[in-house]
């Protein structure tokens, strides 16, 4: 097995596209902060597992780049197994030029065994970081985030943590993910009173289908500055034309761990992504298109991540930056069929 630091140039040669900066792909500006992201993120988790990068792992992350996606997306137990993505990715990125990417990761969830291994304290979030970093083989991340919101851990010691991070020149900016919008106050006000570097970006999930955000964790995150990087913002598939005819053998809906719980995917919802999917049609898009659209057609909305198992996925969901705009008449028609969904309560949506 290569080691996460043997450059592996003699097997890989990548001659990034010339025209990748052409205007296809627009950057948007994140929150008040001078930092720009393009619209379409790639996110390197479940397909960029395992103990060596594929050759559709380098064809999704150069043909990615080559349009114009210069964000690409990990956490420290991306995989599987834990930790696998970052090394595999990592050895893929030594390929690009370092100073036209942004390379993010996040420390949160489980990662190794004891007391020490998840969460957001101190000790957890700065050796995360370290070991993040050492996979990586990259001597700073651009974005760093708090994964997840830890009731049991005072918000001044993850966000300084954080601030350690920016200040010892590990991460050049700060994020949080998951954080609601009391909670998303709050830390912006503890980094305001302690000195500490302050908050960048939120990551929450939003999409067509789970719409939390919309209720105030955006007017927070606009209030006080933070660009908004929107995660699955296709429902984990649902929103593509995977599921138009039920769940098919193979798909996540259908594997026994699946975060698309069988329930989502019941025939009456499946109707529902129909009439979505009829719609996209008239605008000239497909479901997964007019999706992506939809969550960017709020300028709010940094960046969309996607994930992707091939880099046709990728090309066909960065056609949707092309068309963000939706008429009243549109949006209120869309209302109305998602009015018709029947989904268990998001578990960010506490209001």
């Amino acid at each position: 097995m290569i080691s996460s630091k043997e450059d592996s140039r003699s097997t890989v040669d990548h001659q990034p596209d010339p025209k990748r900066y052409d205007g296809r792909m627009p950057y948007r500006k994140c929150g008040r902060w001078g930092l720009k992201l393009p619209a379409i993120t790639l996110g390197c988790w479940h397909n960029f597992g395992g103990d060596e990068p594929t050759e559709n792992q380098r064809e999704m992350i150069f043909g990615s780049f080559d349009l114009g996606i210069t964000h690409f997306d990990l956490a420290n137990n991306y995989g599987p197994p834990y930790g696998s993505a970052e090394i595999n990715t990592g050895k893929i990125l030594k390929h690009l030029p370092r100073d036209e990417i942004l390379i993010t990761s996040k420390a949160g969830y489980d990662m190794w065994p004891g007391p020490y291994g998840e969460w957001g304290s101190r000790k957890y979030i700065l050796a995360s970081l370290d070991q993040s970093l050492k996979r990586m083989d990259v001597e700073y991340f651009d974005l760093f985030y708090s994964h997840r919101f830890d009731p049991n851990t005072p918000l001044d010691e993850t966000l300084g943590a954080l601030d350690t991070a920016v200040k010892q020149g590990k991460a050049l900016y700060a994020g949080i993910s998951s954080y609601l919008p009391d909670a998303t106050a709050e830390s912006v006000e503890i980094c305001k009173n302690h000195g500490f570097s302050p908050l960048t970006i939120h990551q929450p999930n939003y999409s067509m289908l789970n719409r939390w955000i919309e209720n105030s964790l955006m007017d927070v995150c606009e209030k006080n500055g933070l660009g908004m990087i929107a995660f699955c913002p296709l429902f984990q598939g649902l929103l593509t034309d995977r599921y138009l005819n039920g769940i098919p053998d193979g798909s996540r809906a259908s594997l026994e761990k699946s975060p698309l719980r069988k329930n989502e995917v019941s025939e009456q919802n499946i109707r529902v992504i129909r009439e979505l999917n009829d719609h996209a049609a008239s605008r000239g898009q497909t479901l997964a298109q007019m999706a992506l659209s939809w969550v960017l057609r709020d300028e709010r909305v940094t960046s969309a991540l996607i994930g992707a198992s091939s880099l046709s996925q990728i090309k066909d969901n960065v056609k949707s930056v092309e068309q963000t705009s939706f008429s009243s008449e549109e949006l209120q028609k869309l209302d109305q069929i998602l009015a018709k969904i029947n989904l268990p309560k998001s578990l960010w949506a506490q209001d």
